[in-house]
């Protein structure tokens, strides 16, 4: 399945890229960033993600943006207290999302972007594939630099929701 979802990205990249580069006026940005977030679920602590992001102007203060990825929600062991004694969990989720949205600029270097999509779970055994919704604010320093704070959820469990930061570093194509 980690395959066909692969393949499935490469091919929307692949038409995406040929359709940006057509249009001269818009050219198409890449970024590449990472995650570090903290998860705002109880049983998982420290999060961490990398990811490539797609970017094309729409108008002078609107873009399209299309992210592909890795988040990871690493083990936190908790201890749960039963009538038969206690019993010791160790909770971990990864994620490998793709996700579409906009990106609006509301003052020049400051946006605030919505992004949703599928994400696929390589660690469930009962629910492979998940909503995944992430709003954010963020700005640009320089050409280069994207800074911002987002809020994500994965919604096929209650668990995997994050506060985080991307640091990326963006360049045309």
């Amino acid at each position: 399945m980690k395959i066909k979802l692969a393949v499935a990205a490469t091919v929307l990249l692949t038409v995406l890229y040929g359709e940006a580069t057509a249009q001269t006026g818009n050219p198409l940005r890449l970024g590449i960033g990472l995650n570090p977030g903290v998860s705002l679920g109880d049983e998982t602590g420290f999060v961490l993600g990398a990811d490539a992001r797609l970017q094309q102007s729409i108008t002078k203060n609107l873009s399209w943006i299309l992210t592909a990825g890795y988040t990871r929600f690493f083990d936190r062991t908790y201890t749960i207290q039963t009538q038969t004694g206690t019993t010791t969990n160790k909770v971990g989720y990864e994620f490998i999302p793709l996700k579409m949205g906009l990106k609006a600029f509301v003052v020049p270097k400051l946006y605030v972007a919505g992004e949703a999509g599928a994400a696929y779970s390589t660690m469930s055994t009962s629910n492979n594939f998940s909503f995944v919704y992430a709003p954010s604010v963020g700005t640009v320093i320089g050409n280069n630099i994207d800074l911002s704070l987002k809020y994500e959820h994965f919604t096929a469990e209650d668990q995997t929701r994050q506060l985080a930061l991307r640091i990326a570093y963006g360049f045309k194509l």
